[in-house]
């Protein structure tokens, strides 16, 4: 366990009292795992977490009064962007893949990023689900696996093509043969090599959706929110970034829309 054998290196025992411990424990600890570990900010972050919870439950009981954490501040790993601008969606759906494996997974995640399903989604999704109106339209209608709420999303021409290639394939009434997550991984990263895309992820056509597809093109949030299957609008607010082109869009729209309604006194 790193926390003890930073206490053996440092300190030259087994432990310590609680009482000995304080900022600069912390803070060295912080540097050790760094340096020493040449562990990444998001492992950091981890280890120093669980001492803080360590720390929370002796001061709970009365052991130390004082907060060695107090003044600490970790730093913030960089953050992985999740979602895919429009050049990159483009990218992924024309780039040319002759192994039949890869070229499903680059199909099933195009099907997601226009219709916003995950995974697990996806690979329960069956033909019942897949429902048209009186007026010849398609949605899809599910409860989603993860949260049990209802996702209810119109089909784009580009699912509709997806789902018409693969309709001889499913088996037991499911709209797709999917792969187990592990492959779906692998050929995803792989894709993500072939199309110059650091760090595809197969959750990042949802994302995508959200963004690029839905909120960039001025689909409202609460439209959006109903598609995703979230409970609450906050949950869509944080899932889905909103880019910057968008909201210099909006803004653009903003300012014809008032450009003769206000006026500064004596201009």
């Amino acid at each position: 366990m790193n926390l003890s054998r930073f206490i053996r290196e440092k300190y030259g025992k087994e432990d310590i009292a609680f009482s000995r411990l304080e900022y600069s424990f912390v803070e060295e600890y912080d540097l050790y795992l760094k340096i020493d570990q040449r562990m990444a900010t998001g492992s950091v972050m981890q280890h120093m977490i669980f001492l803080r919870k360590l720390v929370k439950r002796a001061m709970n009981k009365g052991i130390i009064t004082r907060n060695p954490f107090f003044g600490y501040v970790p730093d913030q790993p960089t953050t992985v962007r999740k979602w895919l601008s429009n050049e990159e969606i483009e990218k992924v759906m024309t780039t040319k893949i002759d192994h039949q494996g890869m070229a499903f997974v680059r199909d099933m995640f195009v099907f997601a990023v226009f219709t916003g399903l995950s995974y697990c989604d996806i690979k329960s999704l069956r033909k019942e689900q897949i429902i048209t109106d009186s007026t010849g339209n398609q949605y899809i209608d599910i409860k989603r696996q993860k949260t049990g709420s209802n996702s209810f999303v119109p089909l784009l021409d580009i699912p509709k093509e997806i789902i018409k290639k693969y309709e001889e394939t499913g088996e037991g009434g499911k709209v797709f043969k999917m792969l187990c997550m592990n492959v779906v991984c692998t050929y995803t990263k792989r894709i993500g090599k072939l199309c110059e895309i650091e760090r595809l992820t197969f959750h990042q056509s949802r994302h995508s959706f959200a963004t690029s597809v839905c909120l960039s093109q001025g689909v409202p949030i609460e439209t959006l929110s109903q598609m995703m299957g979230h409970r609450n609008i906050k949950t869509t607010q944080i899932y889905a970034e909103v880019t910057g082109a968008k909201i210099e869009e909006d803004m653009q729209v903003l300012s014809r829309k008032i450009e003769d309604k206000y006026q500064l006194a004596g201009i």
